[in-house]
């Protein structure tokens, strides 16, 4: 969507121009406010697109990507332990899935788990 509001705002300067040449044998003040119009449509395209659709759009993206990780982890820590692998060897595996900026280190895991009461 981000990517079409500028030439929707083409559209609307191409229909500006278009009005303004219908009206071509106006006086200047008119084609002015005319010739604005068409300007005022292209700006709004483009600032629709890059001031606030894209933003929000690239926002979105990113948490959902950020959601996206997590559910990733589990999967990778599940995937591992059915395959055999020991259970800390698993924890590992999900803990090396996650975002670098997220993830906990080794020993903070070690700490947690060891915090865990005992079943």
């Amino acid at each position: 969507m981000a990517d079409g509001m500028p030439a929707l705002g083409i559209v609307a300067a191409v229909l500006g121009v278009i009005k303004t040449m219908a009206s071509i044998s106006e006086p200047p003040e008119v084609l002015g406010r005319l010739i604005g119009g068409a300007l005022v449509g292209t700006f709004l395209g483009v600032l629709l697109s890059y001031g606030f659709i894209a933003p929000m759009a690239s926002s979105l993206k990113n948490r959902y990507e950020a959601e996206a990780k997590y559910y990733q982890c589990i999967k990778a820590g599940l995937l591992a332990y059915m395959q055999g692998y020991a259970p800390a060897v698993a924890t590992e595996f999900a803990r090396k899935a996650l975002l670098s900026t997220v993830r906990p280190s080794f020993y903070e895991v070690e700490e947690a788990v060891a915090a865990l009461p005992p079943v």
